[in-house]
């Protein structure tokens, strides 16, 4: 089997659909949203579950039309998508035989996970599926093996019935998100039996490392959502959560809201600003690690099953922004040649260098430091004007650029290099890092006195 290599990690050809890709649709939806407080009020606001699961059992989106979610999703430039199948509160958005507590055997009659894969397939787009773990209506889940081996066994069984029924009946599944694994752990849950049989059942599937700590299995933790997690043993991918963290020992996806906090529908939230997601998924294609990072942008629906106006209208202008710039995001080998901040971002793909611009200064001219690689052309991407340079040594200086920012996001040019694009020392090293040294050499060119002209006094 061949496959790309990166650094010491080697991605198998059945998951190089995921570094290509970059881009998913984190999609969390349930009779949750009718409280328009977030996706965990019931455990946050202590609820009491008996009125929670009447509204619930009453919950009936009439404007749930999932084509239309998926047409929006492919417009907005997203490649796969994740939708959540059954959150911490326990109702089920399928047609599940071990319960009656779903969409399809309460008010909706209604399976929307099978009506979500069968929309986001017919779009083109690669499917995932996320499970809680945790069922918060189920004490023994809390009591545990210890406390309570026969309602312990009796949870873990219906846990492991629910992931393998979602595996069996709704065709191939890419992508698969657990959650919520607190206050159990792995060898609780049992979760590497767990993901030996998803396997028997989904072998090109990707699994998330929300899997609980292991004793039994190498001593590592797994992630629960607040860092990258350190186990190579237990999931394919880390989920950093409400930050972007690389990792190098495996692939990654950091997980993200559109809103400034909460997952699912919010009456009253406040919403980021399509440059600042569009910077998000920039910076996990820069970010490095073992192949680039992907970023999972979240939208949470209303209760009537619509996407909200705010997240259309972002998604939409960074889905252009994409259709024009796209090849300096999607598959891209992670950047950061040079240090960029100053102006914005850098990704790499082959022997080309994105230059991913944040901070547009209408000046005709830019310096690009520290690339040792020989450059053959400079393109504004943006427009498709080809731009003049000169190359001295390891300075590339761009000549003509427009006084107007070109575009109302960020502008990217294309260098074309000779070769895969290289730095030198300077340009590996970034401030706060490398051999100070080179910092006292660099210095050294000035003098070595603290008088204006460095010379000794």
């Amino acid at each position: 089997m061949t496959a790309i290599q990166s650094h010491a990690f080697t991605v198998p050809d059945k998951w190089k659909w995921f570094t290509e890709s970059r881009y998913g649709m984190f999609i969390h939806w349930g009779p949750y949203a009718q409280y328009g407080r977030g996706e965990q009020v019931l455990f946050r606001e202590h609820l009491d579950h008996k009125e929670y699961a009447e509204q619930a059992c009453a919950w009936n989106p009439k404007h749930y039309d999932p084509e239309l979610w998926a047409y929006t999703a492919r417009k907005a430039g997203f490649k796969y998508a994740c939708f959540t199948t059954r959150h911490h509160d326990g109702y089920c958005m399928w047609d599940s035989a071990y319960t009656d507590y779903s969409s399809a055997k309460q008010a909706p009659q209604r399976d929307f996970v099978r009506e979500y894969t069968e929309a986001f397939r017919k779009e083109g787009l690669r499917i995932g599926l996320y499970y809680s773990w945790i069922d918060w209506r189920l004490p023994a889940y809390f009591h545990g093996p210890a406390k309570d081996p026969e309602g312990w066994e009796k949870v873990r069984a219906y846990l492991h019935a629910q992931v393998k029924e979602l595996l069996t009946n709704y065709g191939k599944i890419d992508h698969f998100f657990f959650d919520g694994v607190w206050p159990r752990n792995a060898d609780d849950l049992q979760s590497v039996k767990l993901v030996e049989e998803m396997r028997a059942l989904q072998p090109d599937i990707l699994i998330n490392n929300r899997l609980g700590y292991s004793a039994a299995h190498d001593g590592y933790r797994a992630d629960g959502g607040v860092g990258a997690g350190d186990s190579d043993t237990l999931g394919d991918f880390g989920t950093p959560e409400h930050v972007i963290h690389a990792e190098q020992k495996r692939l990654w996806e950091s997980c993200q809201v559109t809103t400034w906090r909460l997952w699912s529908h919010v009456i009253g939230e406040r919403w980021r600003p399509a440059d600042v997601l569009l910077d998000m998924l920039c910076e996990s294609a820069e970010k490095g690690g073992a192949h680039g990072g992907n970023l999972l942008l979240n939208v949470g629906p209303t209760a009537d099953g619509q996407l909200p106006p705010e997240f259309v209208e972002r998604g939409l202008e960074i889905g252009r922004w994409l259709e024009v710039h796209g090849e300096a995001v999607y598959g891209t080998d992670g950047g950061s040649v040079t240090e960029f901040i100053t102006r914005g971002r850098q990704t790499t793909r082959g022997n080309n260098l994105y230059l991913i611009i944040r901070f547009w200064d209408g000046r005709p001219d830019m310096r690009l430091a520290d690339l040792n690689t020989r450059v053959k052309g400079v393109t504004l991407l943006t427009t498709g004007q080809e731009l003049a340079f000169e190359q001295n040594g390891d300075e590339l200086w761009i000549h003509g650029l427009p006084r107007e920012a070109p575009t109302r996001l960020f502008p990217v040019i294309r260098v074309e290099c000779e070769g895969k694009p290289e730095a030198n020392q300077w340009g590996r090293e970034r401030l706060w890092e490398g051999d100070p040294a080179r910092v006292a050499d660099w210095a050294r060119l000035r003098g070595t006195s603290v008088f204006a002209d460095g010379a000794e006094r």
